[in-house]
C-alpha cells in the first residue's frame, strides 16, 4: 500500500466523506484499489493498493498510484493541493487460510502482525484490539497459574473459535477468487460468498487456498509488454525521490545496509534477463537500481537510505533473494500526519 497526506483547498474539503475503489487504472487481473479520507483542517488522507501476486514484471506500482490521482472522480480533490507526507507498507491480506502460527515462547503475534486483517470490508483495527486482548487474557491467566518461560499456546489454540475467527472465516475466499477469476468475475463471486456465509453460514466454494506466493506469481518479462508511465507534472503527479524526502526517512550513513542479498549474482544473472529486474519498479522508494548499462557491465545497487520499511522487496523477489532486516539504530520514516 502506498499513501499520501495532503492538504487541500478548503472549497474541496468535506470533512468525514469517505472514498473507497477497486480496478482503475490496474486491470481486470490485478487487484487492487483506494481510499480518501478527508480528515479534519483541508487534511485528506489517500491511498492505493496494489496486491502483490500481480503477474506483469513490468507493473510499477508507485506510478499506478500516480495515474489513480489523474481520475476525473479524483484530480478535483488535490488540484490547487499540497503533499505533505509520503509512506508505504505492505498489508497481510491472506486471512483466515494464511495467519501463521501465533504462539511462541514468551510472546504472540497480534494484530496486523499476525494477519488479521478484514480485506473485503477494509477494517482490520477491531481485530487487532481483540487479539490484544485475547493475549492480555492468556498471559494473564497464565501467570496466575505460576507459569513462566513456556508458550502461551492458549491464543494459538483458541484464536479462530473466538469473534476474530468468526469474522474473517466468512469472508476466507473473497480474495481467492478475485486472484483466481480477476476483478470483474472474482469481485461479484466473492460478494456471493460473502453473502451465504453470512446469511447461512456457508460457502459453496468450502475454503479456497491462495495458490502461488506473490514471488512466485510473477512472469518472464517475455510474457508481457513494458507499460508506458507518462512523466510526474510536479503538481498533481510525482517521482518516487521526491516522495521519499517527505516521509521523512533516514537512516546513519555509516551503518551496515539492513537489506542483505542471499546470493549477489541473482539481481543480475537471473533476474535481469528474465524478469527486468523487478526490484527497480515494485520498490516504492527507489532503493534498487541496475546501473552501468551503458558500459555492458550492469550492477544491483542498493541504496538503503531510501528505504521507507515496506517490505515489498522480501515478499515480491522472484527468487526471495532479499532479507529485509531491522536497520541499525532504530533508523527508518517518520510519518508526520499519518
Amino acid at each position: 500500500m502506498l499513501f499520501r497526506s495532503w492538504e487541500i483547498k478548503p472549497e474541496n474539503h468535506k470533512q468525514g466523506l469517505v472514498q473507497h475503489s477497486f480496478g482503475w487504472p490496474l486491470g481486470m487481473k490485478t487487484g487492487g484499489g483506494s481510499f480518501l479520507y478527508h480528515l479534519e483542517d483541508n487534511l485528506v488522507a489517500v491511498g492505493f493498493v496494489v496486491h502483490l501476486n500481480y503477474k506483469n514484471p513490468y507493473l510499477f506500482p508507485f506510478e499506478e498510484f500516480q495515474r489513480f490521482k489523474t481520475h476525473p472522480a479524483i484530480r478535483g480533490t488535490f488540484e490547487g493541493g499540497k503533499r505533505i507526507s509520503y509512506g508505504a507498507r505492505a498489508i497481510t491480506e491472506g486471512g483466515w487460510q494464511s495467519v501463521p502460527k501465533l504462539s511462541f515462547p514468551g510472546g504472540a503475534l497480534i494484530g496486523c502482525s499476525a494477519g488479521f486483517v478484514n480485506v473485503p470490508r477494509i477494517k482490520g483495527s477491531h481485530n487487532a484490539v481483540l487479539s490484544g486482548m485475547l493475549a492480555a487474557d492468556k498471559v494473564a491467566a497464565a501467570i496466575a497459574a505460576g507459569r513462566a518461560n513456556d508458550e502461551p499456546v492458549e491464543i494459538e489454540n483458541e484464536w479462530r473459535s473466538t469473534d476474530i475467527g468468526r469474522d474473517l472465516k466468512r469472508v476466507r475466499n473473497v480474495k481467492p477468487l478475485w486472484s483466481k477469476f480477476g476483478t470483474a468475475i472474482g469481485v461479484g463471486l466473492g460478494g456471493l460468498d460473502m453473502w451465504t456465509n453470512q446469511l447461512f453460514g456457508f460457502s459453496f466454494f468450502g475454503t479456497l487456498k491462495h495458490g502461488k506466493t506473490d514471488a512466485a506469481s510473477l512472469e518472464p518479462a517475455s510474457q508481457h509488454k513494458p507499460i508506458d508511465y507518462p512523466k510526474p507534472d510536479g503538481v498533481l503527479t510525482f517521482d518516487r525521490l521526491s516522495s521519499v524526502f517527505i516521509s521523512n526517512t533516514n537512516h546513519e550513513e555509516n551503518q551496515p545496509a539492513h537489506l542483505k542479498l542471499k546470493d549477489p549474482s541473482i539481481p543480475i544473472e537471473h533476474n535481469l534477463p528474465n524478469y527486468d529486474e523487478p526490484a527497480q519498479r515494485y520498490c516504492p522508494a527507489g532503493v534498487y537500481e541496475i546501473v552501468g548499462l551503458e558500459t555492458h557491465q550492469p550492477r544491483l545497487q542498493i541504496n538503503a537510505q531510501n528505504c521507507v520499511h515496506c517490505k515489498t522487496c522480501d515478499i515480491k523477489d522472484p527468487l526471495q533473494n532479499i532479507v529485509w532486516t531491522v536497520p541499525e539504530g532504530g533508523g527508518g520514516p517518520n510519518y508526520p500526519n499519518m
